[in-house]
């Protein structure tokens, strides 16, 4: 049998090199991050503390409700109180407040500007920490002005948490009423600091989010809508192994499902999904609520699905795809949990095929001015006969 030198027992010198070596990748981890990884294991996840403490918690004597019961005895909990009792829970417990679906939504914007104020100072001081390099108080200097952001009078966040990467959701329109809502659903590197951009705004949830609630209101100024810019689920980095897996698909389609089922029941839901945000998508679309009418996608590797009618869901499947997105030289399988399944905009898939005319490749889909934006919003308030679909398909005919 060959003998392998470098599988047998290190010599004296091997091993002091190996811990040169790992020496030197620790100092080289710690020299860009700024500390980074070593203060997340240190410190706690301020919202897993939180709920801890509420789970503790009572308020006049009365046992607070288990945070991951369903939305509607949430609800009535909630009405069980008095105002005066509401405001004391979300100043005391604003991360979890802040995130429950079954709260009302306007103690939920209200906690989380709570939450967003406690981590804005946070990051304030980081800014100013000796301990951290040039690097780490960099990042904490762009997370403090993405809070300050966040914080204005004019936002509403229906859902904030601080830890990692960070993960948001902001509302347009007025969710308590509306009868239609749309949730965008991003796609990867979307995290806090990614949420909105001042430059290639349209590529950003907040864009996307805004630019679609705009064309909205252009088709139907007096309409009771909504849209909600969606990155409340930890989004892969890149396009590595995150991207061509379900994993984080699956985590993220748990927590658009909830919030979609906890919608009011008179609204009429669509989901509007982007790119890696079509997998989690068609991972969420299996027992969503009937009040989720469409699913409409652009940009996607896949659903995690062979055909529309494996989703598992009574709603419509609308699908686009720009002519120069890169997306259609992705490989469409699924192998060995690598690979989201077949193309949705292929024949073969079922989905009805819209037109995304001057999208302008794979970030362009919610550009004002496009095909794509405006069969979104139409999709969205339900005028489906009058969307434009690709090749001069019928898609819409006698569907709607």
């Amino acid at each position: 049998m060959t003998s392998l030198p470098e599988l047998d027992s290190p010599s004296p010198g091997t091993t002091a090199w190996r811990a040169l070596l790992a020496l030197a990748v620790v100092f080289v981890l710690l020299a860009t991050t700024g500390w980074t990884a070593i203060r997340h294991q240190q410190s706690s996840d301020p919202r897993a503390v939180a709920l801890a403490a509420w789970q503790q918690g009572t308020i006049d004597g009365r046992p607070l409700p288990d945070p991951h019961a369903r939305p509607r005895p949430l609800g009535r909990f909630f009405d069980s109180l008095t105002a005066a009792q509401r405001h004391h829970l979300a100043r005391r417990y604003p991360l979890v407040v802040g995130n429950l679906n079954g709260a009302p939504v306007g103690l939920r914007y209200e906690a989380n500007r709570y939450a967003l104020a406690t981590a804005r100072d946070v990051e304030r001081r980081r800014m100013r920490d000796d301990r951290l390099t040039p690097l780490g108080r960099a990042e904490a200097g762009r997370r403090m002005h993405r809070y300050e952001s966040l914080l204005r009078r004019d936002r509403q966040i229906l859902a904030f948490d601080p830890a990692g990467p960070g993960r948001v959701a902001e509302v347009f329109g007025d969710l308590a009423r509306a009868e239609h809502v749309a949730i965008v659903v991003p796609g990867v590197d979307t995290n806090a600091l990614t949420f909105e951009r001042t430059e290639r705004v349209y590529r950003a949830p907040v864009g996307m989010a805004r630019a679609l609630y705009r064309a909205e209101r252009s088709l139907e100024p007096d309409g009771e809508n909504a849209v909600i810019a969606w990155a409340d689920y930890t989004a892969p980095v890149g396009t590595g192994l995150d991207a061509a897996t379900g994993k984080l698909a699956a985590e993220g389609a748990l927590r658009l499902r909830a919030l979609a089922n906890a919608l009011p029941a008179r609204s009429r839901t669509t989901l509007v999904c982007h790119s890696y945000g079509s997998v989690v998508c068609g991972v969420a679309a299996r027992d969503l609520s009937p009040n989720v009418t469409d699913i409409a996608v652009a940009g996607s590797p896949g659903m995690r699905a062979e055909h529309a009618s494996d989703l598992g869901s009574a709603a419509r499947v609308w699908a686009m795809r720009d002519a120069d997105d890169w997306i259609e030289d992705v490989p469409n399988l699924e192998v060995g949990g690598l690979g989201h399944g077949a193309d949705p905009v292929s024949p073969g898939f079922g989905a009805r095929v819209l037109s995304a005319e001057r999208a302008e490749g794979h970030s362009g889909y919610f550009v004002p001015g496009t095909d794509s934006l405006l069969n979104f919003a139409k999709v969205s308030i339900g005028r489906l006969a009058s969307v434009s679909c690709a090749d001069g398909d019928d898609c819409a005919v006698g569907r709607t």
